[in-house]
């Protein structure tokens, strides 16, 4: 007969272990493991078993054995189906004081095992010895603790402060200190270090499992970067915090699961008056309207918003806010790699942002080539002050060849109809005029050979191709009207490719991967392709 699974009380001790000194929220990590860190959700007897157990859910998918279920009987409510295990309390630690780890990195002495594994095989396959160089200097001065001016304790156990007066005492000087991957749930806990700390500026708290709750609210008046990643807080810990961060300039909140920006007394985010840096990567943000609530942060210079679901961008309306207030007034940087954008109306939006020019839109669909996107060039020309494009420059020429392409680009496509070319292309216009870009009209006495001389564009070719062998380029002067499968024909006679079906690649400046011309009906100007190109040739494979 099928056992009937009923609850366990995780709170309720049965047949205590003096030497169990675990509770329920605790966080631990195995004994040995330092990186294995989990919560603990139940302490107690498990049926069928002597003894005391902890049942732990740990933060990594797949590190435990079942749910917080055993033979039945649901002790706890796990993460997932994997993320839980019954330990025994000697197999687990509940953490060491910041000092405590401090000894642990740089007083501990070496063990013999250690040092003997410390060794090169001589020429006869003799072990010997070696000794790093400068050891003891490096270890005599990490050793001096009050000359410390960062420190990284990383995976180390740190779950309290331990003395207030000995933090104090001990590391007078510390600016920047990097405790990612520690046992901290407590701002009270992180409260007492900054404030005993009176130097330090940047704190890493990544990969602490941050309680949600601040009552007390911490003092961290002279943090100027604090690194919150995968802490589990969310924006509204933050406005908790803000009175406490007066001077804080970088913030960042990565892989939080953060969906949404919810300022405490107005429609928008308010204070953060020295904040120029703001990181909400990997997060679950999905509407640009979260977004818009922080556009009245006067310092706010890189927003980082990678890898999230945004699907659409735009510029608030200046008028919705106060009489003199510009939205977004001091944004440079704007990253948006990885979210769903796929309209270009989102691209031209990011030219009302006052002085944005940093953008980053790979691994949207607007920017994958394979799904219809769009090539580099004609994010240039539609982006005007944009200076770097993807983590590449924007240089003077790559602008000027951009925009002249997608002038000649959008002429071969729309025929007249100018209202449909202003709403679909807003820049068309400007830059005919930059540029000095004519309409295309017949003129009487112009023969067919002058008129498709003006249209000539100047392109490299390169033949890539493993059996092709070692061939020198060539710079062709040919029509733009000239198609993608009428190259590839000329390409067989240019290069002398026998029994080879030529495949073409536009490689484009600035762009991580050459563009694939599959589309033999299309025209070289309607794939992109402008004056001094590079086009590789490679074989069908």
């Amino acid at each position: 007969m099928q056992a009937t699974a009923h609850s366990h009380d995780p709170t309720r001790i049965q047949t205590p272990d003096p030497g169990a000194a675990f509770r329920v929220g605790q966080r631990v990590h195995f004994i040995g493991q330092p990186t294995r860190i989990g919560t603990v959700k139940y302490v107690g007897a498990v049926e069928g078993y002597s003894g005391n157990w902890v049942g732990v859910d740990w933060d990594a998918d797949g590190e435990g054995k079942h749910d917080g279920s055993h033979n039945g009987i649901t002790y706890f409510t796990a993460r997932g189906p994997n993320t839980a295990s019954f330990v025994r309390p000697h197999n687990l630690s509940a953490g060491v004081s910041l000092l405590e780890a401090l000894e642990t990195r740089y007083r501990a002495p070496s063990t013999k095992e250690e040092e003997d594994e410390m060794y090169v095989l001589s020429a006869t396959n003799k072990k010997v010895s070696i000794e790093l160089l400068g050891k003891d200097k490096i270890e005599d001065k990490l050793s001096r603790f009050e000359e410390l001016t960062s420190e990284s304790l990383p995976y180390l156990g740190v779950s309290c402060p331990g003395s207030p007066d000995l933090i104090s005492l001990t590391l007078p000087s510390l600016k920047e200190l990097d405790l990612t991957g520690n046992l901290l749930a407590s701002w009270e806990d992180i409260g007492i270090i900054c404030e005993r700390l009176p130097a330090l500026t940047a704190l890493n708290l990544s990969k602490n499992c941050i309680s949600p709750d601040i009552t007390n609210t911490p003092q961290l008046r002279n943090i100027r970067v604090l690194v919150l990643n995968q802490t589990g807080v969310i924006w509204k810990q933050v406005e908790v915090l803000k009175d406490s961060l007066p001077q804080v300039e970088e913030l960042h909140l990565m892989g939080n699961k953060l969906r949404e920006i919810t300022p405490i007394s107005s429609a928008m985010v308010q204070g953060f008056i020295s904040l120029q840096l703001l990181n909400l990567e990997n997060n679950c943000i999905s509407s640009w309207d979260e977004i818009v609530k922080l556009s009245q942060l006067p310092s706010l210079e890189q927003l980082y918003l990678n890898n999230n679901n945004i699907n659409h961008v735009w510029y608030p309306d200046s008028g919705t806010f106060h009489e003199g207030s510009t939205p977004f007034k001091s944004l440079r940087s704007l990253f948006l790699g990885g979210n769903n954008i796929e309209d270009l109306e989102s691209v031209d939006a990011l030219n009302s942002f006052p002085n944005l020019m940093d953008i980053r839109l790979l691994e949207n669909p607007v920017a994958d080539l394979g799904k219809g996107g769009a090539p580099r060039f004609v994010f240039i020309a539609r982006l005007a002050k944009v200076e770097v494009l993807n983590g590449s420059e924007v240089t003077p020429r790559e602008r000027k060849d951009s925009e002249i392409r997608f002038v000649r680009l959008v002429m071969s496509k729309f025929h007249g109809n100018p209202e449909e070319i202003k709403r679909l292309h807003p820049r068309f216009n400007e830059l005919k005029q930059i540029h000095g870009i004519e309409d295309e009209r017949p003129s009487a006495g112009a023969s067919g050979p002058q008129k498709m001389a003006s249209g000539l564009i100047s392109i490299a070719l390169k033949c890539v191709g493993a059996s092709m062998g070692e061939k020198p380029p060539l710079v062709k002067k040919l029509p733009a009207t000239t198609t993608v499968g009428k190259l590839k024909n000329l390409c067989e006679s240019f290069f002398k490719l026998k029994s080879i079906k030529p495949v073409l690649f536009l490689q484009e400046e600035g762009s991580p991967l050459p563009m694939l011309l599959e589309d033999d009906m299309a025209s070289l100007v309607e794939v992109g392709v402008g004056n001094e190109s590079t086009i590789l040739i490679d074989e069908l494979s």
